[in-house]
């Protein structure tokens, strides 16, 4: 039987995973995992890397602009 304190513990990482894919964050380490099981020949970007990408994919390039659109 689960304890309380697991299921708390459960509950926060579902709310912030849920939170950091609502804002287009997706888990660096499910990204990790996709390229050890899909692509193991390719070397994975660190998180700087993907952080940045993921904000480029969301955002695109905005050079010169101010806000967001």
């Amino acid at each position: 039987m689960m304890s309380a304190l697991n299921k708390i513990k459960i509950f926060c990482q579902r709310v912030r995973q849920t939170l950091r894919l609502m804002v287009g964050l997706p888990g660096y380490r499910a990204y990790l995992d996709h390229m050890q099981q899909a692509h193991p020949d390719q070397v994975a970007m660190t998180y700087e890397e993907f952080f940045r990408e993921r904000q480029e994919a969301r955002y695109g390039n905005k050079k010169g602009r101010i806000g967001c659109c």
